[in-house]
């Protein structure tokens, strides 16, 4: 049985059937141009074109957002082309029945020439003239430079749009399906009012011709009239002409219709309602402005010889709307003001271990302004963001890091907000929800009023703007963020450079017992046969202190369970877990390149660290050497990442991790890699080279 079924008259499935109907329309439009049509046909064409006309102009009124109908600028051109094939039909028939009656062309020309103008020429041409003028003139050319300038700020707001998203994917608020489908419609928006900056020359030519149509049967009709069929010029006018005035108008309401409805599409400011909405709300919702307007009007209903009862009764509406307005907003601020009903008070008790209140493991305090940010009771935001981060890290790190405890804290200013890791405080920073931070990722020029700060996460110059100021500053190429995507990124960055701390006996019990869910034996023979549980967690705090994931959780328990009979020491398992883990670590940090651009220890300072730090070195590390070598490899890591090469220090096997330590602090960007860690597939060349001067 077909899983769409289709009714018994149609002669293709509905997907089909739509495939088909642009195609139709076309040939027949291009039918209609050369084939003579019966005046049956062109009532029915006429009174399809008016529809077609309708049905636009209501889409365009209900549509939320410009891109709901992002096939306007073709229905744009195949509506324009109906006409003008109207047109030619309607003109062939005109010309070579006109003499018959004034219903040569079909029944809805000779309504228009009759019942809108009355039959009288002038009148339809100056109702013509106006027609074609406000189309032309007024709609047509307003919603064309809209069309432009829209255009321009969308290509010009395209950079900081994909910043800004970029920024919440890497911050977990949005996952890849949803930072593509973002990336998409800032393309699409950008690709429409493009198309409908061209589209409106469409109506600005049918306008035209429209004038030279109607010009072309007027006189043609009459030429045709007079000197073939031997008419009477009142005969030939009354005919012809009157013909003629019909065609035109019943071409021209239409495309009136449909240039209102290019303006509604892109005159549209925000994306909650439709046109019916936005103005119910925007502009009949102000009690003070509709009984202003019910004074004024009362006022110039009593005045000797105006419209009374016109005046007066919209005066009254006015009035009533603005009254009901008020007592409704009295009402909505009496509900919100009144107290929520009192507790009862709790008995007092003894003392108890319930009293005693476990150290948060990952915590997050805010200030009271702060406080609507993490509410449960709505929507928040902040709440939402911090799920995501949670989530990104584990994809991206290996484990579930433990949940985040947010509370108030009346002791912070009333803006911040910090994070503690087990008790202590870890970071902090100040925001403000009712504005967005700019950060300047290095090439933005343009000075932005507001309050200057930094990017809590990485200390990037930013500044603190208005909601009025957001577009402006996309365009100038600030990456522009909300209040809770500063906490998130600044959480997410934290727990990724904490991420050992986080990983407790209880986080590598569960990363044990999800092991065991795909890799059971292997699960069961090592973990803690072989290798103990709090040796396991100490090679993956490792792992992490040197921001190695530990997503492949298997390459690391084989690796253990085929050194843990030789040794239980935590460093060697790590150093051989390492090079089990080689490619994956390259891959992290240089992607898929096969050529790695290292830096490198010059020969002599080589030797002297060896000498100083190599395990069972008899010698060591002078502290005013120490600190030229930590000062020279955070220059030299700076250098390579403004070049866009990652800062990878390469180094011998027996002195990586005493290295690794060393800059652990001073340069904490550079990654250290022993000779093991490079694979075999991959080629090296050394791009810097640390100790020329010291």
């Amino acid at each position: 049985m077909s899983a769409n079924p289709r009714p018994a008259w149609m002669p293709f499935p509905m997907p089909a059937a739509q495939a088909l109907a642009a195609p139709v329309l076309i040939v027949v439009l291009l039918a209609m141009l050369v084939l003579p049509l019966p005046p049956f046909l062109l009532d029915v064409f006429f009174s399809f074109n008016i529809a077609v006309a309708l049905v636009v102009l209501l889409v365009a009124s209900y549509t939320v957002k410009p891109l709901d109908f992002a096939a306007f600028p073709s229905v744009l051109l195949l509506t324009t082309m109906l006409r003008l094939a109207l047109n030619v039909a309607s003109t062939r028939a005109v010309l070579m029945h006109g003499h018959t009656g004034p219903d040569a062309a079909g029944k809805v020309i000779e309504s228009f020439a009759n019942f809108l103008i009355g039959g009288n020429f002038a009148v339809g041409i100056i109702v013509f003239a106006i027609l074609t003028v406000i189309n032309f003139i007024v709609v047509t050319k307003g919603a064309g430079r809209i069309a432009e300038v829209s255009a321009r700020f969308a290509l010009d707001a395209m950079p900081g749009k994909q910043m800004a998203i970029d920024a919440e994917l890497n911050a977990g608020a949005i996952d890849d399906k949803e930072a593509r489908r973002r990336r998409q419609e800032v393309s699409q928006e950008a690709d429409f009012y493009g198309s409908m900056d061209g589209a409106s020359k469409f109506v600005r030519g049918d306008a035209i011709a429209a004038m030279l149509i109607l010009a072309i049967n007027v006189v043609g009709g009459l030429a045709i009239g007079l000197l073939q069929h031997d008419l009477p010029l009142g005969r030939a006018a009354s005919n012809y002409v009157l013909l003629a005035i019909g065609d035109a108008l019943v071409a021209q309401i239409p495309a009136l219709v449909v240039s209102l409805a290019a303006g509604l599409i892109v005159s549209r400011v925000g994306s909650d309602d439709d046109v019916g909405g936005q103005v119910g709300k925007q502009l009949f919702s102000m009690p003070r402005a509709l009984g202003l307007t019910a004074a004024v009007l009362a006022l110039l209903g009593v005045i000797p010889g105006m419209p009374h009862v016109a005046f007066l009764t919209l005066a009254g509406a006015c009035g009533w709307a603005a009254w009901w307005l008020t007592q409704r907003r009295q009402t909505e601020a009496a509900r919100a003001a009144e107290p929520p009903p009192a507790l009862p008070a709790a008995p007092s008790t003894e003392a108890s271990w319930e009293d005693v209140t476990p150290v948060d493991v990952l915590g997050l305090e805010v200030g009271y302004r702060l406080i609507p940010m993490i509410e449960r009771t709505q929507a928040s935001d902040l709440l939402t963001r911090i799920k995501g981060v949670r989530k990104k890290f584990a994809n991206d790190v290996g484990f579930l890091p433990p949940a985040v405890h947010i509370k108030d804290n009346l002791e912070l200013r009333p803006s911040a907000y910090r994070v503690t890791l087990k008790g202590a405080v870890v970071g902090e920073g100040d925001v403000y929800p009712d504005r967005f931070l700019a950060i300047n990722p290095g090439h933005a020029m343009l000075q932005l009023p507001g309050t200057p700060t930094q990017d809590p996460a990485f200390g990037l110059p930013a500044v603190w703007i208005d909601a009025s100021q957001r577009d402006e500053a996309q365009v100038a190429g600030y990456t522009v963020v909300d209040a809770a995507t500063v906490v998130a990124t600044h959480l997410n960055h934290l727990m990724g450079t904490h991420a050992s701390k986080l990983l407790g006996r209880a986080e590598v019990q569960q990363l044990v017992e999800h092991l065991a869910k795909y890799a059971g034996k292997l699960a069961d023979e090592v973990v803690p046969k072989q290798v103990p549980i709090a040796v396991l967690q100490k090679v993956l705090q490792n792992l992490l202190d040197e921001s190695v994931h530990v997503r492949d959780l298997r390459t690391i328990v084989e690796c253990l369970a085929e050194h843990a009979g030789r040794t239980q020491d935590p460093a060697e398992l790590t150093r051989e877990v390492r090079v089990a883990l080689a490619p994956a670590i390259i891959d992290q940090i240089y992607g898929h390149a096969r050529e790695l651009e290292v830096i490198a220890f010059d020969p002599n300072l080589e030797t002297l660290l060896a000498q100083a730090l190599a395990p069972g070195a008899p010698g060591a590390l002078e502290p005013g050497v120490a600190d030229l070598v930590v000062k020279a490899a955070g220059e030299a890591a700076t250098k390579q990442e403004n070049t866009g090469v990652p800062a990878c220090l390469l180094v011998p096997d027996r002195i990586r991790v005493p290295v690794a330590r060393l800059l652990r602090k001073g340069a904490p960007r550079l990654r250290v890699l022993g000779h093991a860690e490079i694979p075999d597939t991959h080629s090296i060349r050394i791009g810097r080279i640390i100790g020329d001067a010291t």
